[in-house]
């Protein structure tokens, strides 16, 4: 068996280097070198050590992945030449600052469905924006490099939490009691909650519970047996455009393997299924007897 070929994919910056030519190219590679010591120097200041040679070189590696993923971006197709183009009509400062605005964006957006009041601190968020940074644009000039795949990952992973997050906040301004402003929020405990409970039918939207309503749920559902599809499909009527995915997808998650939904109609005790209930609803259920 042959081993398989290892493609090299060098950064871009290095790979769109590699195109000037052994000819007279001008001052094109002095200025261009310039602005990447100046680029390195910021760098170095603002995110590593400015003082230590290692401090430097990491700088040197960040700036390399950073104006790659600004080429990346800007520069959609593998044309090397086009990339070299690029960088000396736009400059590398331009590219560095595109990279560095796709990271800042990145960091802006919820990294999990558990928001808390501390996210949205200016120090965490720089705390957090500095780590993607260099976790995706640290790119060693001589070794392959993956930081634009890695981008595009997370970039999908974030958009979709994004997504949870937006749905969540819609249901909690629309709970039948009034909205909901918690600085925490467990964004599928909220949706867990409104899709359990749209089963009963009537629309109502409830984002947060205590006990003594869940057992009035579990009491009407034990008695009138609802339609939970007729229930579902008034939930997302209410629910705009933009937010039906989500909810379709925990809708169609829950109908097959939501442990509350399955037990609610059995002989099984409330201390049971509120405990199951836990499970989906987090922080989202109060505990308390209410």
């Amino acid at each position: 068996m042959l081993p398989a070929l290892v493609v090299e994919r060098l950064p871009r910056l290095v790979r769109a280097i590699r195109c000037f030519g052994a000819g007279d190219n001008g001052d094109e590679p002095a200025i261009l070198a310039d602005e990447l010591a100046g680029i390195t120097a910021m760098v170095a200041e603002k995110f590593t050590n400015d003082r230590t040679a290692e401090g430097i070189q990491r700088a040197c590696f960040l700036t390399v992945g950073c104006v790659s993923l600004g080429i990346e971006h800007d520069v959609q197709d593998d044309d090397e030449e086009a990339a070299l183009d690029y960088l000396v009509e736009e400059g590398a400062e331009h590219a560095f600052q595109v990279g560095f605005r796709l990271i800042r964006d990145l960091a802006a957006l919820p990294e999990d469905s558990l928001v808390g009041e501390y996210d949205n601190d200016p120090v965490y968020m720089q705390r957090r924006m500095k780590e993607l940074f260099v976790d995706i644009c640290s790119a060693d000039p001589n070794q392959n490099w993956s930081g634009p795949e890695r981008y595009e990952i997370q970039l999908e992973q974030r958009k979709a939490v994004q997504a949870i997050v937006r749905a969540a906040n819609w249901l909690r301004r629309h709970h039948y009691e009034g909205p909901i402003n918690d600085a925490d929020l467990n964004a599928e405990g909220v949706i867990a909650l409104a899709v359990i409970f749209a089963i009963e039918g009537g629309g109502r939207i409830v984002a947060k519970t205590g006990q003594k309503d869940f057992e009035r749920l579990v009491s009407s559902v034990r008695k009138n047996k609802p339609d939970y599809e007729a229930g579902w499909a008034e939930l997302m009527a209410k629910v705009p455009a933009q937010h039906q995915a989500v909810l379709a997808d925990r809708i169609a998650s829950y109908r097959e393997h939501c442990t509350v939904i399955q037990k609610i109609r059995s002989r099984a005790s409330i201390k049971t299924l509120f405990a199951e209930l836990e499970n989906y609803a987090g922080s989202e259920l109060d505990a308390d007897y209410a």
